[in-house]
């Protein structure tokens, strides 16, 4: 497991499993209001709960945010709420109705589509996006002070890779998807009526920064790789 700074205080706690040859990766923005983002599985949370410790006093956690509701993305939920008594899961109207509110110790603080949540120095533009990367649920999180999409399975690639990049992160995105048409694992990321304005959508905001739950961060022009993104998915998708 390690620790990164990716964007200013935002930091990537990683760990890689070997079994899958695949990282898992949660986010930390430290502030007034300090967020997590991903909770990671909840044989994960004692490795997490440390690392995080190494950063802000885990008791200070404010928000806890992911994108749909699976185990990587919040099912240590319920751990950190008993260890930060203030925090609150953050998602949309769909997530808390039907997985949320019934799963979680505290309701969820609930945010429309392009509503904003200030944790201090740092402004999150919530964004619902059905089906994109995956499930009814689905929303992502656009911090604007710094530009950084926390993009939960978008571009998700494989290997103990580096915490961030300046290369291409579409190629292996692309590369997955082909090889994991067929087989236990196909059909993770739908192809719908909405996926491609969805990712337009996400290009317009023009992130400098792209929080990737399982690969590296990427650094550089979101713009054009959530563009690219977008083409891969369409080509190898829609058909």
């Amino acid at each position: 497991m390690a620790v990164d700074e990716v964007a200013p205080d935002t930091y990537r706690i990683s760990t890689y499993v070997p079994e899958i040859n695949l990282q898992f990766n949660q986010f930390l923005v430290k502030d007034d209001e300090p967020l997590l983002y991903h909770t990671g599985m909840r044989g994960l949370f004692p490795r997490v709960l440390e690392e995080v410790s190494r950063v802000i006093d885990p008791r200070r956690l404010r928000w806890v945010g992911f994108s749909h509701f699976e185990s990587d993305e919040c099912g240590a939920l319920n751990d950190w709420l008993e260890v930060a008594p203030r925090a609150e899961p953050v998602c949309g109207f769909v997530g808390a109705l039907v997985s949320v509110n019934d799963f979680a110790l505290r309701p969820a603080r609930v945010l429309a589509d392009g509503e904003t949540l200030s944790t201090g120095r740092r402004l999150f533009r919530f964004l619902q996006t059905p089906h994109v990367p995956h499930c009814w649920e689905a929303s992502l999180l656009f911090e604007e002070t710094e530009g950084t999409l926390l993009c939960s399975d978008l571009f998700t690639h494989g290997g103990d890779v580096a915490p961030s990049t300046e290369s291409d992160v579409v190629g292996p995105f692309r590369q997955g998807l082909v090889a994991d048409l067929e087989g236990p694992m196909a059909g993770a990321y739908p192809y719908t009526p909405q996926t491609d304005a969805t990712l337009r959508r996400l290009a317009e905001l023009r992130p400098k920064t792209l929080a990737l739950m399982h690969g590296s961060t990427f650094v550089g022009d979101g713009r054009t790789a959530l563009l690219d993104l977008a083409a891969a998915m369409r080509e190898v998708l829609s058909a």
